[in-house]
């Protein structure tokens, strides 16, 4: 076809029927009218009209597909005498039925969907919902067979680049050219298997992109269900949150040696998953068990139900059944730089330990520019980190993703992002939950998509959101040493006790890819040496400065609390 037509494609060297179809499209965008089209085929040799290239388009994909799975048949089929190539429908014709002379054998059960998604010439470029639509359809049909392993390789490589050349566009600000590239993956997305791999991967960024460039009307995209729900099922469907909850509770069990009122302040209580483990374990201390104190940071419930109470409710009660004399306060926040120190309520004489499980990362801003000039005003990490210190506590447990999606360039987050998760799904296909029986596998198969639907609540906030409302900021381990490090905190050693348990975590899963390591006292948790989430324990100074109260500056309605203590009586807040 005409350069003048392929300029707009952009550097992309593979040369394959997906081009094809997105010059159709373009060619329509431009206003091209039918006899406009079949004008410049005629001055290009071809004798077709524009009415008959949907035909031709799929009778090449079917010549295509029969010559590489059979190759006798391609061989025989040289004997064959062919129309003129100029006439395209008579020829493309003739040889599928030198090939396959049995018609029916020509029609692959897909040809129907491959030839919806063919541009009619003369059709108007399709809406941002309509788009949004049909390429959610477009996702729940299975891919076209391909013949080869190797022909499945190469559309998955010609995807991925045309992905980060979608993003670089993005970037570049050219959304003309971002739809373009973004119509192609989201065809060429019908050539890989959608159901694993790199296919399954590549479909959540191709939705990602395409929310980003047809936002709906509120950004963050991905699953729209209960984020509480979706954080449980990644729990049950893969051990990074378990791993996350042995090494920190070993952590703070060691930390609170020797101390009889402990008091345990966490940023994220969710369904208080971590501490069942932590109360059995203080039941067992030798000498008896200290006095717990668990303070839990969580967002307003959105019914109206207090969620921190129920869940307080519940590890009390855990609590008086192994004989721990427990207390529970809740603090409701819509963020975390809204809580302020005095709502702890920590009294003198307690061992302090503060929990920050996946939350610190949501605190950063946007990094600065290598080019940028002046130094960026403070951020809400270092105003959350200054009354960590000024705590004093006895341990500071953090754990984070080990990636790098805070940027400032889109491209390289972008590109950051699609290897993290692309690695962190082959973890979830290859390393199942041994369920011991206790789930069918059904059940496995809807925890395992649940938490998929976690992972691309992340993804799609990484791609689709800028400013305030990207919140997943995730930075590799080696830059939280030296801002933790900057904010007057000192690293704990994670002792061998923590690395046994990580250790002997992992044979729960069937996996064998799962591998943790110890990095200078931190311990990571990866899949085929690729580290995917890092832990690491601090302390501050006896010497830190104590919190300045800051209750004149805070919003009322940003809290809500409740004491529930070992008798699990309530009462309100002071």
């Amino acid at each position: 076809m005409s350069s003048s037509f392929r300029s707009d494609v952009g550097t992309d060297p593979c040369d394959s029927v997906g081009d094809d179809r997105w010059w159709m499209a373009s060619a329509s965008d431009r206003g091209s009218s039918r006899g406009e089209i079949d004008g410049l085929l005629q001055g290009a040799g071809y004798r077709v009209r524009s009415t008959d290239l949907r035909h031709v388009a799929i009778g090449l994909e079917q010549l295509e597909s029969a010559m590489v799975g059979d190759q006798c048949a391609a061989s025989s089929a040289e004997a064959v005498v062919h129309y003129n190539p100029s006439d395209l429908t008579a020829w493309v014709d003739s040889m599928l039925s030198g090939l396959a002379p049995d018609p029916n054998l020509l029609r692959h059960p897909q040809s129907t969907a491959t030839a919806n998604a063919w541009a009619d010439p003369t059709r108007q470029r399709p809406s941002s919902l309509h788009r949004l639509e049909n390429h959610q359809q477009h996702r729940n049909v299975p891919a076209v067979s391909l013949q080869s392993m190797e022909e499945e390789e190469d559309a998955a490589i010609r995807l991925v680049h045309l992905l980060v050349s979608c993003a670089d566009s993005v970037q570049r600000g050219d959304s003309e050219m971002a739809g373009s590239l973004l119509d192609q993956a989201r065809l060429a997305l019908a050539r890989v298997n959608t159901g694993f791999g790199i296919g399954k991967v590549a479909g959540y960024f191709v939705d990602a992109l395409c929310r980003r460039l047809y936002p709906p009307p509120l950004c963050g995209g991905g699953s729209a269900a209960n984020p509480e729900i979706l954080y449980h099922h990644f729990y049950e469907a893969c051990p990074y949150i378990k791993f996350a909850h042995f090494t920190a509770n070993q952590a703070i069990l060691e930390a609170f040696q020797g101390h009889d009122r402990v008091h345990v302040v966490d940023f994220n209580l969710m369904h208080g998953l971590q501490w069942p483990a932590l109360i059995q374990a203080l039941a067992l201390r030798p000498g008896g068990p200290p006095l717990l104190r668990l303070t839990g940071i969580g967002p307003p419930s959105p019914d109206g139900r207090d969620a921190l109470r129920e869940v307080g409710l519940r590890l009390a009660e855990l609590a008086r059944s192994v004989q721990v004399r427990f207390a529970f306060r809740g603090v409701a926040a819509t963020r975390l730089e809204h809580v302020r120190p005095w709502m702890f309520q920590v009294a003198p004489g307690e061992a302090v330990a503060v929990n920050t499980v996946l939350q610190l990362h949501r605190l950063l801003g946007d990094r600065a520019s290598p080019e940028g000039g002046d130094a960026a005003a403070a951020e809400p990490i270092d105003t959350v980190l200054a009354w960590v210190v000024g705590l004093k506590p006895k341990i500071v447990t953090v754990v984070e993703q080990e990636a790098d999606h805070n940027k400032p360039s889109f491209l390289d987050r972008f590109t950051e992002a699609l290897f993290y998760y692309s690695t962190m799904f082959d973890s979830l296909e290859g390393g199942s939950h041994r369920s011991g029986g206790h789930q069918t596998q059904q059940q496995q198969t809807v925890v395992a998509a649940v938490a998929e639907a976690y992972l691309q609540r992340e993804m799609c906030n990484v791609v689709c959101c800028e400013g305030a409302a990207r919140v997943e900021r995730h930075e590799p381990l080696a830059r939280w040493r030296d801002r933790l490090g900057r904010a007057g905190l000192r690293a704990v050693h994670l002792g061998s006790n923590a690395f046994k348990q990580a250790s002997m975590l992992l044979t729960l899963f069937s996996g064998e890819g799962y591998c943790v390591e110890e990095v200078d006292g931190c311990l990571t948790l990866g899949w085929h040496s690729r580290p995917l989430i890092s832990a690491s324990a601090w302390r501050a100074d006896d010497d830190a400065s104590p919190p300045r109260d800051h209750q004149t500056l805070l919003v009322l309605q940003d809290h809500s609390s409740s004491v529930v203590d070992g008798d699990d009586h309530l009462q309100p807040a002071a």
